[in-house]
């Protein structure tokens, strides 16, 4: 299991947000965190301590009139750390090679490889044309679907994980399945997958989703989500058979919360060391 940092960056600013809360129409976000330091500061920080694979992501819609500034902020980062971080938000074959020149190590996508609902494998193989497979990170952050009524009303669920799309507000039609992560895999070289019910909640990891992950074994595999002690990343560790990287954002004190950032490092590194 490897730590893999985070920088999300809304409204021009470094911070940490409850993900089923983010709407475009005020750019509003239920705030965790909001940190004084940019994002070059965070970026600085894991160079430091010599952690690669870290995530910088752009929450703010591109015709938000905080676009501009968020973005600036991301390139910041990746100018701080060239190689060391990842970027992703609103990419396209349009700008890919502007993240990457700034000096992201890969760029993330999620929203540009779908349509109507559904993977267009059209628009994957014209981002490969400008990114290669080496350099491209798919993101297929997910949640259930609540089930229309009757079936709601008798207590009915969709266990199934669903893609979402445009800062994870849209539902895709596309289920994780080991059928689709095949398929996909031969495309990009890592997949990020963001529980979005519960991130930013610290409130416990996604047990199935953890499984289904954990016993796919062909490309690195990021989890995000729902970390909030030691004991979840123990679970995440079990569940996800020791395949999955790991995100931890809220929980963090870099961001107001409990969970010391060295006993973190230490715990992905060597799988203890750490106290609940």
């Amino acid at each position: 299991m490897e730590f893999r940092p985070c920088i999300d960056i809304h409204n021009g600013k470094v911070k940490q947000i409850v993900g089923g809360s983010l709407r475009d129409g005020q750019d509003s976000a239920a705030e965790n965190f909001v940190s004084g330091q940019d994002a070059a500061f965070y970026a600085e920080f894991y160079k430091s301590r010599g952690i690669r694979g870290g995530h910088v992501i752009l929450l703010n819609a591109k015709d938000s009139p905080y676009y501009m500034e968020t973005k600036e902020q991301a390139l910041r980062a990746l100018r701080a750390y060239p190689g060391g971080l990842q970027v992703g938000g609103g990419i396209t074959p349009d700008n890919a090679q502007e993240f990457l020149e700034a000096g992201a190590s890969h760029v993330i996508v999620t929203s540009y490889v779908f349509r109507d609902g559904r993977v267009d494998y059209g628009n994957l193989e014209k981002l490969l044309a400008v990114t290669g497979r080496e350099r491209l990170v798919l993101d297929l952050s997910c949640r259930r679907k609540a089930l229309p009524a009757p079936d709601a009303d008798r207590g009915m669920m969709d266990n199934a994980y669903y893609i979402v799309t445009d800062r994870w507000q849209k539902f895709t039609e596309e289920r994780i399945t080991t059928e689709l992560l095949d398929r996909l895999s031969s495309f990009a070289d890592e997949f990020l997958i963001h529980a979005v019910d519960v991130e930013g909640k610290a409130s416990g990891i996604e047990r199935e989703l953890v499984e289904l992950l954990g016993g796919w074994k062909r490309i690195p595999v990021t989890y995000a989500g729902g970390v909030g002690s030691f004991s979840h990343l123990a679970q995440l560790k079990e569940w996800g058979q020791d395949h999955l990287h790991v995100t931890v954002g809220s929980a963090l004190d870099l961001f107001g919360g409990s969970m010391a950032f060295d006993q973190v490092l230490q715990f992905c590194r060597k799988g203890n060391g750490a106290e609940e």
